[in-house]
């Protein structure tokens, strides 16, 4: 019997949300956080918090932390969501969950990669009057970070709409 699309849409966008926020926040680590960024014309000097070993970072490495936190924050969403997903009776089809994870790992990596005067976000904000938002950083607020947020959320929503595509009932 096919689940109530509805309702297996709100449980795995909530599901999604919540390990975004993990994902993000708990899981990804000090050395991703800061060197994701990093290109060769902005290099990013990172220091390490128990040896106090400060290191130079470019492109290479940007790339390469971007990419670890983008697969441990899609893991995190495929075990949150794949758990979740089993505690409420709800199978999600292979195909549909394989499709949502990519797309959250691909619009996350796309807006992750934060290179000054590069970066998709930042480009995004400029073209639609959003560079003094984006740029922001007063006022305990940081406007690159809430349409950071923002962009996750909306791809969130997507990825679990394209996740409920033949979903039954266990």
């Amino acid at each position: 019997m096919q689940a109530h699309r509805p309702a297996v849409f709100a449980a795995l966008l909530g599901l999604t949300r919540a390990a975004s926020a993990a994902g993000d926040f708990w899981v990804q680590s000090d050395f991703c956080a800061r060197v994701k960024g990093a290109s060769d014309d902005h290099p990013v000097t990172y220091q390490d918090p128990v040896t106090e070993k400060k290191t130079v970072h470019g492109t290479a490495d940007g790339r390469k932390a971007c990419l670890e936190h983008c697969l441990t924050y899609t893991a995190t969403q495929a075990i949150v969501a794949g758990l979740g997903a089993r505690a409420l009776g709800i199978r999600v089809h292979p195909t549909a969950a394989a499709a949502a994870l990519a797309i959250s790992f691909g619009t996350h990596y796309a807006a992750d990669r934060r290179v000054p005067g590069k970066g998709l976000l930042e480009k995004l904000a400029t073209r639609t009057g959003k560079t003094n938002f984006y740029k922001l950083a007063d006022f305990g607020m940081n406007g690159a970070f809430h349409l950071d947020a923002a962009w996750h959320h909306g791809w969130e929503t997507v990825a679990a709409l394209v996740a409920t595509t033949g979903a039954k009932s266990r």
